[in-house]
Protein backbone atom coordinates (compact mmCIF):
# COMPACT_ATOMS: atom_id res chain seq x y z
CA UNK A 1 0.00 0.00 0.00
CA UNK A 2 1.36 3.32 -1.21
CA UNK A 3 1.19 6.63 1.32
CA UNK A 4 -1.81 7.62 -1.47
CA UNK A 5 -3.48 4.60 -0.67
CA UNK A 6 -4.54 5.00 3.08
CA UNK A 7 -8.06 4.85 2.66
CA UNK A 8 -8.31 2.03 0.19
CA UNK A 9 -9.56 4.27 -2.44
CA UNK A 10 -6.58 5.23 -5.16
CA UNK A 11 -6.84 2.04 -7.22
CA UNK A 12 -10.21 1.80 -7.14
CA UNK A 13 -11.05 5.66 -8.34
CA UNK A 14 -9.23 5.27 -11.39
CA UNK A 15 -11.67 2.64 -12.21
CA UNK A 16 -14.42 4.83 -11.18
CA UNK A 17 -13.27 7.45 -13.37
CA UNK A 18 -13.80 5.12 -16.55
CA UNK A 19 -17.81 4.03 -15.06
CA UNK A 20 -19.14 7.34 -13.29
CA UNK A 21 -18.56 10.67 -11.61
CA UNK A 22 -19.26 9.22 -8.34
CA UNK A 23 -18.25 5.93 -6.88
CA UNK A 24 -20.14 3.38 -4.91
CA UNK A 25 -20.25 2.22 -1.17
CA UNK A 26 -20.96 -0.31 0.38
CA UNK A 27 -21.26 1.16 4.08
CA UNK A 28 -22.12 4.72 5.62
CA UNK A 29 -18.68 4.16 7.21
CA UNK A 30 -17.21 3.65 3.81
CA UNK A 31 -18.41 7.00 2.24
CA UNK A 32 -17.31 9.18 5.69
CA UNK A 33 -14.20 8.71 5.18
CA UNK A 34 -14.10 9.06 1.52
CA UNK A 35 -16.57 12.58 1.67
CA UNK A 36 -13.80 13.67 5.12
CA UNK A 37 -10.59 12.70 2.64
CA UNK A 38 -12.13 15.12 -0.04
CA UNK A 39 -12.57 17.85 2.43
CA UNK A 40 -9.60 17.40 3.71
CA UNK A 41 -7.98 18.11 0.34
CA UNK A 42 -10.37 20.60 -0.66
CA UNK A 43 -9.41 22.71 1.80
CA UNK A 44 -5.83 22.22 1.26
CA UNK A 45 -6.18 23.08 -2.51
CA UNK A 46 -8.02 26.08 -1.47
CA UNK A 47 -5.03 26.77 1.00
CA UNK A 48 -2.74 26.57 -2.41
CA UNK A 49 -4.64 28.88 -4.22
CA UNK A 50 -4.86 31.60 -1.80
CA UNK A 51 -8.62 31.55 -1.16
CA UNK A 52 -8.20 31.75 3.14
CA UNK A 53 -8.66 35.08 4.31
CA UNK A 54 -8.13 34.88 7.98
CA UNK A 55 -10.85 32.80 9.83
CA UNK A 56 -13.10 33.35 6.87
CA UNK A 57 -14.17 30.83 4.48
CA UNK A 58 -15.74 27.28 4.79
CA UNK A 59 -16.80 23.93 2.67
CA UNK A 60 -19.22 21.44 4.44
CA UNK A 61 -20.04 18.13 3.63
CA UNK A 62 -23.01 16.57 4.29
CA UNK A 63 -22.78 13.50 6.82
CA UNK A 64 -24.15 9.78 4.78
CA UNK A 65 -25.73 8.53 7.49
CA UNK A 66 -26.65 11.52 9.62
CA UNK A 67 -28.25 13.48 6.90
CA UNK A 68 -29.00 16.35 8.69
CA UNK A 69 -25.76 17.09 10.32
CA UNK A 70 -22.08 17.97 7.77
CA UNK A 71 -18.45 17.99 8.52
CA UNK A 72 -16.73 21.46 8.42
CA UNK A 73 -13.19 23.18 8.95
CA UNK A 74 -12.24 24.23 12.46
CA UNK A 75 -13.14 27.50 13.54
CA UNK A 76 -9.50 29.23 13.08
CA UNK A 77 -7.31 26.37 11.68
CA UNK A 78 -5.34 27.22 8.41
CA UNK A 79 -6.70 25.55 5.54
CA UNK A 80 -3.45 24.85 4.63
CA UNK A 81 -3.05 22.68 7.90
CA UNK A 82 -6.32 20.58 7.96
CA UNK A 83 -6.27 16.92 7.86
CA UNK A 84 -9.37 14.47 8.03
CA UNK A 85 -9.28 14.30 12.00
CA UNK A 86 -9.07 17.52 12.47
CA UNK A 87 -12.24 18.12 10.76
CA UNK A 88 -15.86 18.55 12.79
CA UNK A 89 -19.31 17.27 12.65
CA UNK A 90 -21.75 19.91 13.19
CA UNK A 91 -26.08 19.05 13.99
CA UNK A 92 -28.93 20.94 12.67
CA UNK A 93 -28.80 22.71 15.80
CA UNK A 94 -25.37 24.38 15.35
CA UNK A 95 -23.58 21.89 18.08
CA UNK A 96 -20.32 19.78 17.64
CA UNK A 97 -20.94 16.70 17.86
CA UNK A 98 -18.04 15.57 16.90
CA UNK A 99 -14.26 17.21 17.30
CA UNK A 100 -12.76 19.63 19.44
CA UNK A 101 -12.85 22.77 17.86
CA UNK A 102 -15.59 25.17 17.81
CA UNK A 103 -17.40 25.98 14.31
CA UNK A 104 -17.41 28.91 12.61
CA UNK A 105 -21.14 30.31 13.49
CA UNK A 106 -21.05 31.94 9.38
CA UNK A 107 -20.79 28.84 8.41
CA UNK A 108 -23.52 27.27 10.01
CA UNK A 109 -25.66 29.56 9.49
CA UNK A 110 -25.18 30.08 5.50
CA UNK A 111 -24.88 25.89 5.35
CA UNK A 112 -27.30 24.11 7.53
CA UNK A 113 -29.43 26.65 5.34
CA UNK A 114 -28.70 25.24 1.89
CA UNK A 115 -28.25 21.99 2.85
CA UNK A 116 -31.54 22.17 4.24
CA UNK A 117 -32.70 23.73 1.15
CA UNK A 118 -31.17 21.32 -1.12
CA UNK A 119 -31.46 17.40 -0.53
CA UNK A 120 -29.53 17.22 -3.39
CA UNK A 121 -27.00 18.51 -2.31
CA UNK A 122 -23.67 16.49 -0.78
CA UNK A 123 -21.08 19.73 -0.12
CA UNK A 124 -20.74 23.34 -0.59
CA UNK A 125 -17.96 25.38 -0.80
CA UNK A 126 -17.46 29.26 -0.02
CA UNK A 127 -14.90 31.24 0.70
CA UNK A 128 -13.43 35.17 0.37
CA UNK A 129 -11.09 34.43 -2.77
CA UNK A 130 -10.01 37.80 -3.89
CA UNK A 131 -11.43 38.02 -7.66
CA UNK A 132 -14.37 36.16 -6.54
CA UNK A 133 -14.93 39.38 -3.90
CA UNK A 134 -14.07 42.15 -6.64
CA UNK A 135 -16.68 40.26 -9.19
CA UNK A 136 -19.42 40.55 -6.40
CA UNK A 137 -18.20 44.31 -5.50
CA UNK A 138 -19.62 44.71 -8.97
CA UNK A 139 -22.98 43.27 -8.38
CA UNK A 140 -23.26 41.68 -11.93
CA UNK A 141 -23.56 38.07 -12.98
CA UNK A 142 -20.94 36.04 -14.89
CA UNK A 143 -20.53 36.55 -18.47
CA UNK A 144 -20.27 33.56 -20.73
CA UNK A 145 -17.18 35.17 -22.08
CA UNK A 146 -14.79 31.79 -22.20
CA UNK A 147 -15.53 28.18 -22.44
CA UNK A 148 -14.93 27.90 -18.53
CA UNK A 149 -17.07 30.60 -17.83
CA UNK A 150 -20.08 28.31 -19.88
CA UNK A 151 -20.24 26.26 -17.14
CA UNK A 152 -22.20 28.59 -15.56
CA UNK A 153 -24.61 29.68 -17.86
CA UNK A 154 -28.07 30.56 -16.67
CA UNK A 155 -26.83 28.18 -13.80
CA UNK A 156 -25.74 30.70 -10.97
CA UNK A 157 -27.26 33.82 -9.35
CA UNK A 158 -26.37 37.18 -7.41
CA UNK A 159 -27.75 37.28 -4.45
CA UNK A 160 -27.98 41.43 -4.25
CA UNK A 161 -28.26 42.08 -1.03
CA UNK A 162 -25.77 42.61 1.99
CA UNK A 163 -26.36 42.74 5.33
CA UNK A 164 -22.65 42.29 7.06
CA UNK A 165 -21.43 38.92 8.12
CA UNK A 166 -24.25 35.90 8.22
CA UNK A 167 -25.02 35.26 11.90
CA UNK A 168 -28.64 34.44 12.01
CA UNK A 169 -30.25 31.26 9.95
CA UNK A 170 -32.60 33.35 8.52
CA UNK A 171 -29.54 35.31 6.24
CA UNK A 172 -28.83 31.82 5.54
CA UNK A 173 -32.19 31.07 4.34
CA UNK A 174 -32.11 33.82 1.79
CA UNK A 175 -29.11 33.20 0.32
CA UNK A 176 -30.15 29.50 -0.27
CA UNK A 177 -33.59 30.99 -1.69
CA UNK A 178 -31.34 33.02 -3.99
CA UNK A 179 -29.13 30.14 -4.63
CA UNK A 180 -32.29 27.80 -6.15
CA UNK A 181 -31.55 24.66 -8.13
CA UNK A 182 -28.11 26.23 -9.23
CA UNK A 183 -24.67 25.19 -8.85
CA UNK A 184 -23.59 29.10 -7.71
CA UNK A 185 -24.47 31.97 -6.26
CA UNK A 186 -22.56 35.40 -6.01
CA UNK A 187 -22.71 37.15 -3.04
CA UNK A 188 -22.32 40.66 -3.67
CA UNK A 189 -20.13 42.63 -1.66
CA UNK A 190 -18.72 39.01 -0.19
CA UNK A 191 -17.52 36.38 -2.48
CA UNK A 192 -18.75 33.25 -3.93
CA UNK A 193 -20.57 29.96 -2.75
CA UNK A 194 -21.11 26.82 -4.71
CA UNK A 195 -22.72 23.26 -4.35
CA UNK A 196 -22.39 20.00 -5.53
CA UNK A 197 -23.30 16.62 -5.33
CA UNK A 198 -20.04 15.60 -4.05
CA UNK A 199 -17.27 17.64 -2.80
CA UNK A 200 -15.31 17.26 -5.97
CA UNK A 201 -17.36 18.89 -7.47
CA UNK A 202 -18.15 22.01 -5.46
CA UNK A 203 -14.45 22.54 -5.01
CA UNK A 204 -13.92 22.47 -8.39
CA UNK A 205 -16.92 24.49 -9.10
CA UNK A 206 -15.71 27.21 -7.00
CA UNK A 207 -12.04 26.89 -8.17
CA UNK A 208 -13.01 27.56 -11.57
CA UNK A 209 -15.25 30.23 -10.90
CA UNK A 210 -13.15 32.23 -8.89
CA UNK A 211 -10.81 32.19 -12.37
CA UNK A 212 -13.62 32.32 -14.58
CA UNK A 213 -14.25 35.85 -12.50
CA UNK A 214 -11.03 36.77 -12.70
CA UNK A 215 -11.16 37.09 -16.90
CA UNK A 216 -14.34 39.16 -16.37
CA UNK A 217 -12.48 41.59 -13.91
CA UNK A 218 -9.53 41.96 -16.49
CA UNK A 219 -12.04 41.60 -19.63
CA UNK A 220 -13.67 44.42 -18.22
CA UNK A 221 -10.95 46.47 -17.73
CA UNK A 222 -9.22 45.60 -20.59
CA UNK A 223 -12.40 46.88 -22.51
CA UNK A 224 -14.18 45.72 -26.65
CA UNK A 225 -14.87 41.53 -25.04
CA UNK A 226 -16.87 39.14 -26.79
CA UNK A 227 -19.11 37.31 -25.09
CA UNK A 228 -20.21 33.64 -26.54
CA UNK A 229 -23.57 33.71 -28.08
CA UNK A 230 -26.67 32.38 -26.08
CA UNK A 231 -27.12 29.49 -28.37
CA UNK A 232 -23.06 28.07 -28.16
CA UNK A 233 -22.86 29.21 -24.42
CA UNK A 234 -25.50 26.86 -23.91
CA UNK A 235 -24.49 23.77 -25.87
CA UNK A 236 -21.01 24.33 -23.88
CA UNK A 237 -22.58 24.67 -20.81
CA UNK A 238 -24.24 21.37 -21.21
CA UNK A 239 -20.92 19.73 -22.34
CA UNK A 240 -18.35 21.57 -19.23
CA UNK A 241 -21.05 22.27 -16.80
CA UNK A 242 -22.44 18.61 -15.68
CA UNK A 243 -21.80 16.88 -12.35
CA UNK A 244 -20.03 15.02 -14.27
CA UNK A 245 -17.54 17.30 -15.52
CA UNK A 246 -17.63 19.24 -12.21
CA UNK A 247 -16.18 15.69 -10.22
CA UNK A 248 -13.65 15.09 -13.10
CA UNK A 249 -12.14 18.23 -13.41
CA UNK A 250 -11.36 17.95 -9.49
CA UNK A 251 -9.72 14.43 -9.69
CA UNK A 252 -6.07 15.58 -11.18
CA UNK A 253 -6.17 18.04 -8.32
CA UNK A 254 -6.97 15.63 -5.74
CA UNK A 255 -3.64 13.06 -6.89
CA UNK A 256 -1.55 16.07 -6.99
CA UNK A 257 -2.48 17.64 -3.60
CA UNK A 258 -2.22 13.67 -1.74
CA UNK A 259 1.15 13.36 -3.56
CA UNK A 260 2.61 16.20 -2.17
CA UNK A 261 0.66 16.73 1.56
CA UNK A 262 -0.33 12.97 2.23
CA UNK A 263 -0.20 14.43 6.31
CA UNK A 264 -3.61 15.78 4.74
CA UNK A 265 -5.22 11.80 5.07
CA UNK A 266 -4.42 11.92 8.87
CA UNK A 267 -7.01 10.29 10.77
Amino acid sequence: MTKLDRGGYRGSMFAARERAARPTFTTPAEERRYRKQRLAAAFRLFGHFGFDEGVAGHITARDPEYTDHFWVNPFGMSFKQIRVGDLILVNSHGEVVEGSWPVNRAAFCIHSAVHDARPDVVAAAHSHSVYGKTLSALGVELLPLTQDACAFYEDHAVFADYTGVVLDTEEGRRIAEALGSRKAVILRNHGLLTVGRTVDEAAWWFITLERSCQVQVLAMAAGGYRLIEDKMAQVTSEQVGSEKMGWRSFQPLYDWIVSVQPELLDE
